[in-house]
């Protein structure tokens, strides 16, 4: 039996004994791929590795609903061998980028060779070590800017209600202004000079009710409404529907508008349109302080949350990475309820701040789409502070599916995912052991059943080194 001349021609081959390539040859399939054609898929189970004898094979992954193209291998290259050495699923996709020519090695026959030949298991080696660095480095760039693109996509949304309301509140100050100066000036001329001072009290008594608004329920409201409706056109004051919500909304009943009465009779009705102004006014302020406190809340969190301007190792408050988080993260946590369990008397470790932070996203993150991807629709995930007697522990908890228990020892290897393809590069949890165990001197670990899993990371006081 004689073996097949292109193998020898495969640096991974080559000084191979004859009796080696021939039982390598014996299983040996020739495939044959028009352009385009997909030679494997990304997350089939790999049954085979494959030498290109012509042609090109680009090797492409789908990384958060893009293709990113990894590799593009020639002639005398073996492919698909880091899932039968893994024993995982495909981490990419192979196809053919013109007319290719392959030869297909079973695993029987690929195992066989790297057992019997020393000489063929450091070459394949040393091939799949160059490939990992490789494809760790571009998707880890890939990565980070996926997670970057969450981040911003969220900030954005959180951003876009606050900047809106002050935007509409600065465009109606300058309406609502004018008719203030009009109902005031209206009042004014209506009034004695021996009246200047109640009526200045009812303006700034209207202004202090527009900073605690009344909440009443439907029904209430509709009442309050319709009995100050009935006061206002009783005594022929007009646009009666239109301040009567306003004197709702600020906790005012016909017999606060009878005791105005009494004080100034016949000028009421323009009294009321003034204080009823100075009200919308008042708001109008308010919705637009509260917008730009939203706005410089979320700018705070943000520079917090990245550390911005500050020494990569300094005191960090977990609490308060773990709250900023949080709130980057809430347009992706959704309806998901957010419980937190924090210990009041947690301390400040040193640490790289920004890194945690790219932790808890990761371990946050996996948690909601865990939730998510089951539909559940009482989703909860719990954040855990606690001290310990040399450190502190941080544990995210969620009622999600769980992890089956024969993959678990697999989430933090690098690729692996559980993620469907597209969805996820299999390496958030790779960093965030690094960032964890290698930066920090820590351990991260995760135990898991169904409707309960929980990662659990611990952190010394103090980084090693």
């Amino acid at each position: 039996m004689s073996h097949d001349p292109r193998l020898e021609a495969v640096p991974l081959f080559s000084g191979l004994p004859d009796e080696d390539l021939e039982r390598l040859s014996s299983g040996v399939t020739e495939v044959h791929l028009e352009p385009g054609a997909e030679l494997f898929r990304e997350g089939d189970e790999g049954t085979s590795a494959y030498v290109i004898v012509a042609g090109e094979i680009e090797i492409v992954k789908q990384s958060m609903q893009r293709e990113m193209l990894l590799a593009v291998q020639g002639p005398g290259t073996v492919i698909g061998e880091m899932a039968l050495l893994h024993e995982a699923p495909r981490m990419a996709s192979g196809r053919a980028r013109g007319p290719t020519t392959l030869l297909e090695i079973p695993r029987s026959s690929f195992d066989y060779v790297l057992d019997t030949s020393p000489a063929a298991a450091r070459r394949t080696m040393d091939v799949v070590l160059e490939r990992f660095r490789q494809n760790q480095a571009q998707l880890q760039q890939s990565e980070r800017m996926a997670q970057l693109g969450t981040l911003t996509a969220g900030l954005a949304h959180e951003l876009n209600n606050p900047a809106a309301a002050v935007a509409r509140g600065a465009e109606q100050l300058g309406g609502g202004v004018d008719r203030y100066g009009s109902a005031y000036a209206g009042a004014a001329g209506a009034i004695a000079d021996d009246q200047r001072e109640t009526f200045e009290q009812v303006l700034r008594g209207a202004a202090q009710r527009a900073t605690r608004l009344i909440d009443l329920d439907p029904l209430a409201r509709s009442d309050a409404e319709m009995e100050l409706e009935d006061w206002l056109a009783d005594r022929n004051i007009e646009r009666a529907w239109e301040m009567a919500p306003s004197l709702a909304d600020l906790g005012y009943a016909a017999t606060d508008l009878a005791a105005i009465e009494a004080d100034f009779a016949e000028a009421t009705g323009p009294i009321v349109a003034a204080l009823t102004a100075a009200a919308s006014l008042a708001a109008l302020v308010r919705e637009v302080e509260e917008g730009a406190e939203r706005l410089s809340t979320i700018v705070r969190a943000l520079k917090s949350y990245s550390y911005l301007d500050q020494a990569p190792v300094q005191n960090v408050d977990l609490t308060q990475g773990l709250n900023d988080t949080l709130l980057i993260l809430k347009r992706k946590l959704g309806d998901v309820t957010v419980r937190r369990d924090f210990d009041a008397n947690l301390p400040m470790i040193e640490a790289y701040g920004s890194e945690l932070n790219q932790v808890w996203t990761n371990l946050i993150d996996n948690a909601a789409d865990a939730i998510h991807s089951a539909e559940q629709p009482d989703g909860v995930i719990t954040l855990r502070t606690l001290a310990v007697d040399d450190g502190v522990v941080v544990e995210v908890e969620d009622n999600g599916p769980g992890i089956p228990s024969e993959i678990q020892e697999r989430v933090f290897d690098s690729f692996f995912t559980t993620k469907p393809p597209g969805s996820g590069t299999g390496l958030g949890l790779d960093i965030s052991r690094s960032i964890v165990m290698t930066r920090h001197g820590g351990m991260i670990g995760v135990e898991s059943q169904p409707g309960r899993t929980v990662f659990r990371v611990e952190l010394p006081l103090t980084p090693p080194g």
